[in-house]
């Protein structure tokens, strides 16, 4: 099996069998990766919110943290997505840099009083609107593996057939677009400021494309051309819905820790479309060119993920909080009938992963920095060490007292292949993909 790509460009096997689009595997765990977008705080301490609460984004990790809001807010933030790849092939380096901007949060956390006796102090109702993945990505190459993959013209019916062996040049683009978001509504109470419990629905949203480009030129021996030109287009949208639900604990006054459990997300009515153009030019031979459409139906579900948090609060001078995260991509599955084998190869070839957020904050008066890392393993068994994601964050930010204003710096590194063609004769493009992130977030109380 292939090793996998982490970010939004990953392997390509086959939707034919010299497809360079994501097959089904492909899709299914690149849909169930979560790039953990949020406010400008959250983003600075790398997501390390499990246990500590009190920001809007927060609830996307527990529930249970908009209890430990001590007034109601609410946030926007305003994001740019820096996407800096290196992709080489057999002695060729080509670097692409694109930026991409976006709305990557909005949302709220109304808190009310119960004025109640029962040591259930207040609840308060949560709902926020955040990116989960960014899909925006291109990149191109141009090298000669030395290998003619098509060496064949399809309208050459001589006999024998002309072949067309001596490799001369592959050049290959791979574009990526749309985003899977989430909108999550959720409920939690405080009880007697120390046990703090929380549930929230979750409605997902996904729009992906992918265009890709091939276009190989072999020579005969006689030094004729063969040119073969690649395009295949793919469309997807679908909507789905996940539950989650967690709390938080003091065990003291400094020190809390926090457990949340989301299940699987269930996609229904997906929709792909899939388009693929193909064609042939050789002198003294007929063009030849083939066009191929699908739509397909189909639903899916994602893993679930279990979160262990721990948070140590230096009264008001600072904290250090941890995120642990399990998912098993093991158990992404396509409910609709026909994926028999797509199934199996998730118990045959991914695992589960572990993911750790490290993130902390220091306050000197009204201005506050932060910093934080963030490491996942690679779902793919056989990957390398270097097919895991890791990366760092920092940011600052000051409370002007009605206001806050947040800014946050987060940036992620893996090197991982992308095969082009489905030959273990020719080597895949290797991809240093760089992705940094800002944000600038205001956060109004309410």
């Amino acid at each position: 099996m292939k090793r996998f790509l982490t970010f939004a460009a990953i392997v390509a096997t086959a939707f034919t069998s010299y497809s360079q689009s994501l097959d089904y595997n492909d899709l299914g765990i690149l849909f169930g990766q979560d790039n953990n977008y949020g406010t400008s705080r959250f983003n600075a301490m790398s997501g390390a919110f499990g246990a500590l609460g009190g920001d809007v984004s927060s609830i996307g990790i527990n529930p249970a943290g908009a209890a430990v809001a001590n007034n109601s807010m609410f946030s926007v933030t305003l994001g740019n997505k820096n996407n800096d790849v290196n992709a080489s092939y057999y002695g060729t380096t080509f670097n692409t840099e694109e930026d991409y901007f976006n709305i990557s949060q909005a949302g709220g956390i109304l808190v009310f009083d119960t004025n109640s006796n029962s040591g259930w102090s207040n609840f308060a109702l949560s709902f926020n609107y955040r990116l989960k993945n960014n899909f925006e990505s291109y990149f191109g190459v141009d090298g000669n593996s030395g290998e003619a993959y098509y060496n064949i013209h399809p309208n050459d019916n001589t006999n024998p057939q002309t072949e067309f062996n001596n490799a001369q040049e592959q050049r290959f683009e791979n574009y990526l677009n749309g985003e899977s978001t989430v909108f999550t509504m959720g409920v939690s109470a405080a009880h007697e400021n120390k046990l703090f419990i929380g549930a929230a629905v979750n409605i997902h949203d996904l729009r992906f494309g992918q265009t890709t480009y091939l276009d190989e030129i072999n020579q005969d021996t006689n030094g004729n051309d063969l040119t073969i030109l690649l395009d295949q287009n793919t469309y997807i949208e679908s909507n789905g819905f996940s539950l989650s639900a967690g709390f938080i604990y003091k065990l003291h006054q400094n020190f809390r820790i926090g457990l949340a459990y989301e299940t699987p997300t269930w996609y229904n009515e997906t929709f792909e479309d899939y388009y693929e153009e193909y064609s042939a030019e050789s002198n003294g031979i007929p063009n030849y060119s083939e066009t191929i459409q699908e739509l397909v139906a189909y639903s899916f579900r994602t893993p679930g993920k279990l979160t262990a948090s721990s948070a140590i609060i230096f009264d008001k001078q600072g904290l250090i909080s941890l995120d642990y995260t399990y998912k098993d991509y093991s158990n992404t599955k396509f409910t609709s009938n026909g994926f028999n084998n797509t199934n199996q190869d998730y118990k045959t070839y991914y695992k589960a992963t572990h993911a750790v957020n490290i993130g902390t904050e220091w306050r000197f008066d009204r201005m506050s920095l932060r910093a934080g890392y963030h490491y996942e393993q690679s779902p793919i068994k056989d990957a390398l060490d270097e097919d895991n994601l890791s990366g760092y964050s920092a940011g600052l930010g000051y409370n002007f007292g009605k206001f806050k204003f947040d800014l946050a710096y987060r940036n992620s590194g893996v090197n991982a292949p992308y095969s082009i063609y489905n030959s273990a004769t020719i080597s895949p493009i290797e991809l240093n993909t760089n992705n940094t992130r800002i944000t600038g977030t205001l956060t109004f109380n309410l």
